[in-house]
């Protein structure tokens, strides 16, 4: 274990799992050509946000029958237009393994107060019975659990022909996992996360059969303008050609559109994916070999290649109680950043104490290297007291 200062730092030390690390070799010049004091109806504004919106389906694989739209209050935003505007046409099941996920449930409960509901529930680093999931009924989940470094390991659980809707936050999961298109019928995620763009703006997907359900059902709850995505019944096709609903941030746009070009100059989606994978490969491979560390998501096959979650096992530590742990693991991070080696990597304040570290694509895998010493170190520091 290194007691001392490790001597090599990273190049950038930037961990956090929202906003997150903008990517290799970003300036403020890269924003230089964004449509500043221009209004987003004007001819270059819609262009730049329908370009944005090509260049997400581009990279992503998405349908060319699905629909791409750009909404307000980022991912949040997007999930809540789309639990608003599409659930109470049938039952819903309802699963939750950390704390966004938890936050659906209590909105679709105690919000939109729907009936026919069942919950499944798994504790942080678990993830529910996925063959227990009726998919008569419309399904509520994440893809990757943010705040507990669980993800679902594929989408071989869901059926083709169900008849329900698949309802899916994607936010710490698009650009960094590959995510079955034909097993989804409502995607969300936000800029902030895999590409490490701005906050504040939503992507929401929509399949055909949402679209369907768009118009031919009408909720019985009243429907604040920002979620409205029909009009007289029929889809409001403007927001998915980059007709906002509200005003977007040009600056935001511009930041939007670098990250997808980087995307697409390193290789697309196979790039981004590789690069998290590689990350979170580099964090098992020190954790194997570091008797204080062990992973929130004991299940290799659900274990997070983007939102990496860590628990101090060391045995002198895991025997505390949960305040005590809190503080042990603050007291490192504290250490962490007065040296100005990792930046916001504390556990989500609703999980279990430990450390998360952001591993998407636009981390480099020489700077978690270069991490690693430090975090033995500040373990060690922090133990001797």
């Amino acid at each position: 274990m290194t007691k001392s200062k490790p001597s090599v730092r990273p190049a950038c030390a930037n961990f956090s799992s929202g906003p997150c690390a903008k990517r290799p070799g970003w300036s403020l010049d890269t924003l230089k050509d964004a449509a500043l004091g221009r209004s987003h109806r004007s001819k270059l504004g819609k262009a730049k946000l329908a370009d944005t919106i090509e260049r997400t389906r581009k990279v992503l694989g998405i349908p060319a029958d699905y629909r791409i739209g750009i909404v307000p209050a980022s991912d949040t935003g997007a999930y809540e237009m789309a639990m608003w505007s599409l659930l109470g046409a049938r039952g819903a099941d309802l699963l939750t393994w950390e704390s966004f996920g938890a936050g659906w449930v209590a909105d679709a409960v105690k919000q939109l107060k729907l009936k026919n509901t069942r919950t499944f529930e798994a504790p942080y680093g678990q993830l529910p019975d996925l063959k227990a999931v009726d998919f008569d009924n419309d399904v509520v989940f994440t893809w990757n659990g943010t705040t507990s470094g669980v993800r679902v390991p594929n989408g071989d659980w869901i059926p083709s022909d169900r008849k329900g809707l698949t309802i899916c936050d994607a936010t710490s999961a698009a650009f960094a996992m590959r995510l079955p298109w034909d097993k989804l019928d409502v995607v969300t995620w936000s800029w902030q996360k895999v590409l490490g763009g701005e906050g504040q703006h939503g992507m929401l997907v929509l399949s055909p059969r949402a679209v369907e359900r768009l118009t031919t059902y009408t909720p019985p709850w009243p429907m604040p303008k920002i979620f409205r995505l029909t009009q007289g019944g029929k889809l409001i096709e403007g927001v998915f050609k980059g007709e906002t609903i509200n005003t977007p941030s040009m600056l935001a746009v511009e930041d939007a559109l670098d990250g997808l070009i980087w995307a697409e100059k390193i290789g697309g989606l196979d790039a981004l994916v590789a690069r998290s994978e590689k990350n979170l490969a580099a964090i098992e491979a020190w954790a194997a070999k570091t008797p204080w560390v062990g992973f929130l998501a004991a299940d290799k096959a659900i274990r997070s290649c983007t939102s990496v979650c860590l628990v101090i096992q060391d045995p002198d530590v895991a025997k505390l109680d949960a305040e005590a742990k809190a503080a042990f693991s603050k007291k490192m991070v504290a250490l962490l950043e007065a040296e100005k080696v990792a930046f916001d990597i504390d556990a989500y304040r609703d999980a279990p104490p430990g450390l998360r570290i952001w591993a998407g694509a636009t981390v480099e895998t020489a700077d978690l290297e270069a991490l690693f010493g430090w975090l033995d170190w500040a373990f060690a520091t922090v133990k001797a007291g």
